[in-house]
């Protein structure tokens, strides 16, 4: 889901209700029992009972896009888990139940004001047994979140649609609101007024028309979390087309207002570009056997419903993101709301990755963009600690921007073969796909297909708050080499140091080089060849990394007494030669160090003659620039030359 408008923080504040007295099935009437309302309000979340599962539900549902009612009754199949007589239900208690049936018998339930259905069957159910039962309800649906059940107009024209992210669905049917049940498959009967097209989750398999309504029915065949069940109800106008998808074939299905028809058209090439750009890196389009569709409508955003995303203006980004949901949100689900941004971060990055094959200029703008958001504020984590508030959950500068953000530092420091390899088997991990995930299986095959430990990465970024400044002094020497030393401060104290491979360009008027260096602490120093004098350094030239304020200075290198030995670009073969000057003492120390300041040789000589020659092995060194130093009982001594052979 993105959001287009500004987000506006909801906040469900928990509550305490008191506890029901216990009952037994012989004590209650069999008609609706509802309790009194208290004047307070209640928890958005789930309150239904995990002692079962659904795995199916047949809904139909009349409906009139003038009206704001809903008529509907659905069919729940489902799997107790233990031996139970109850189980108890998400509903909205401004709906009203008229009746549930189970085995041609009228159940006794209690519609409770804190949005709970409990339903008591005449008998215990066995667990692992099949069961189905039929809840009839009508009324006046309510609104948790960001539009769960909506009435409205477009053009002066009457539209229906719904969003149930996070907490809506309970508002418009009976359902467990929550992220530990996906439900096998679904099929949705929805009756309006012929003059009305009707959209849903899946395929459409007819439009029965009588008098003046319609039935039209969708079925839905592959696992669905239940916030993105959604139907709508407008004067669509409808478009099919077939798009090639690799070697399948795919059906797209848009539902558009009549009036925005020509805009909308405009996002059927970027539609089949970025299926085909997804499938090829993520793995095929997770619904190929049944269809994609857009479906317009009028909140200030997108949402990801299953199969066919729900859109409000034929823009290019938002409808990449919603169609990337596919993959990330939909096909595997955060099992909690803590760990959005598998969905929304994962869409985010997918989107900025579609612009980086189609438009440079147009991912660099969202990069700054993004950038601008997550560092406008000091602090703030990517894992959401406070999800009664829908504000907190889907947050723009933490959920989306800095997860997606996060994820493309994650590329550059593994590089493209491992990042792209550890999504593909996490997507498509036979355990994990169209089921719910948590960032633990993320990070599992990140550090499976990387080989190492890389909590050090993640903790600093999902749980740490805020990002780092770097302070970056350089110098060239004689040799076209550049020392550089990296400082680094943190806006939170959540992190005092973010382990990094901070990139660094160097120019001049005619060429330029970027190098990786890997922070660990403060004031670490690095030598890197670059083959030509600097003028500029550019910290995080190419906008991979969270940071701000960055700052370089350049300062004159200081030479010491030491020699310095360029071995690069004439590589030594096999053995360096150093030939001594005059005669020393009774013993000479020679130590050499590469450019990164790691002493690469040392050993202690005695009784050494003028203008000896000391052979030192150096075959298996790398090429590069290395420091030569000797010491006597008397201090350092110079060389008077170096044979390289």
């Amino acid at each position: 889901m993105i959001r287009l408008l500004l987000f506006i923080s909801i906040f469900f504040y928990k509550v305490n209700a008191q506890e029901m007295e216990n009952r037994t099935v012989s004590n209650l009437s069999l008609t609706n029992t509802i309790l009194t309302a208290p004047k307070f309000n209640t928890p958005a979340i789930s309150k239904a009972s995990n002692n079962f599962h659904i795995h199916y539900l047949k809904f139909k549902l009349k409906v009139n896009p003038a009206i704001r009612y809903i008529d509907g009754s659905v069919d729940i199949y489902f799997i107790p888990n233990i031996l139970t007589d109850s189980i108890e239900l998400d509903l909205s208690y401004q709906l009203k139940v008229d009746s549930i049936v189970f085995n041609n018998q009228k159940l006794s339930y209690i519609q409770h004001p804190n949005n709970t259905l409990i339903i008591y069957f005449q008998t215990a159910l066995v667990a692992a047994q099949n069961y189905s039962m039929n809840i009839f309800y009508k009324g006046v649906p309510g609104d948790s979140g960001y539009g769960s059940f909506i009435q409205t107009t477009h053009n002066n024209t009457p539209v229906i649609w719904t969003l149930s992210e996070p907490f809506g669905s309970k508002d418009w049917f009976p359902c467990k609101n929550e992220l530990s049940n996906k439900i096998d498959s679904v099929d949705m009967f929805i009756t309006h007024p012929s003059v009305y097209k009707a959209t849903a989750n899946g395929v459409l398999q007819y439009e029965q028309t009588n008098g003046g309504n319609t039935t039209t029915f969708f079925k839905h065949r592959y696992p669905i979390a239940t916030y993105l069940i959604a139907f709508a109800v407008s004067n669509y106008s409808v478009q099919q087309i077939k798009m090639k998808i690799g070697i399948d074939t795919l059906q797209y299905v848009s539902y558009i207002y009549p009036e925005s028809v020509a805009d909308f058209q405009n996002l059927i090439i970027p539609t089949i570009n970025a299926l085909q750009l997804f499938s090829n890196t993520f793995g095929t389009y997770p619904f190929i056997k049944e269809q994609y569709g857009i479906t317009q409508f009028g909140w200030g955003g997108g949402m990801e419903h299953q199969t066919n995303s729900f859109l409000s203006a034929p823009d290019t980004n938002l409808m990449v993101h919603e169609l990337a949901h596919q993959w990330f949100g939909n096909k595997v689900t955060c099992h909690s709301w803590q760990h959005i941004w598998l969905n929304e971060g994962l869409a985010t990055f997918a989107a900025n990755y579609y612009f980086e094959k189609v438009d440079s200029a147009k991912l660099l703008s969202f990069l700054t963009t993004q950038l601008n958001n997550i560092t406008k504020l000091p602090d703030g984590k990517i894992i959401v600690s406070d999800t009664f508030n829908v504000g907190s959950i889907f947050n723009s500068r933490l959920s989306y921007d800095k997860a997606a953000f996060m994820l493309r530092m994650l590329r550059y420091t593994l590089g493209d073969s491992i990042f792209f390899k550890a999504v593909f088997n996490y997507i498509n991990d036979p355990l994990l796909q169209y089921n719910f995930v948590t960032t633990n299986h993320f990070i599992q095959h990140v550090e499976e297909v990387a080989k190492q430990d890389l909590s050090w990465f993640f903790n600093q970024w999902l749980n740490g708050e805020g990002f780092p400044t770097f302070n970056v002094s350089w110098s060239n020497n004689n040799f076209n080499w550049v020392k550089v030393i990296v400082n680094q401060t943190t806006s939170h104290s959540s992190v005092p140091f973010y382990k990094t491979v901070l990139p660094l360009t160097f120019k001049n008027n005619h060429q330029q080089k970027t190098i990786k260096v890997f922070c660990t602490k403060n004031n670490q120093e690095f030598w890197a060849y670059l083959g030509f004098k600097a003028d500029t350094v550019l910290v995080d030239e190419d906008l991979q990394l969270i940071s701000k304020s960055n700052t370089t200075i350049q300062l004159p290198l200081t030479i010491a007494s030491d020699n310095n030995v360029l071995l690069y670009p004439n590589p030594v073969k096999d053995n360096l030669f150093l030939q001594i000057t005059e005669p020393l003492a009774q013993q000479l120390n020679i130590q050499i160090y590469n450019a990164f300041g790691s002493m690469v040789y040392s050993n202690l000589f005695k009784n050494i003659s003028n203008n000896t020659l000391i052979k030192i092995p150096f075959s298996s060194y790398l090429k590069g620039f290395y420091v030569v130093k000797i010491q006597t009982e008397t201090g350092l001594k110079g060389i008077k030359k170096i044979i390289k052979y």
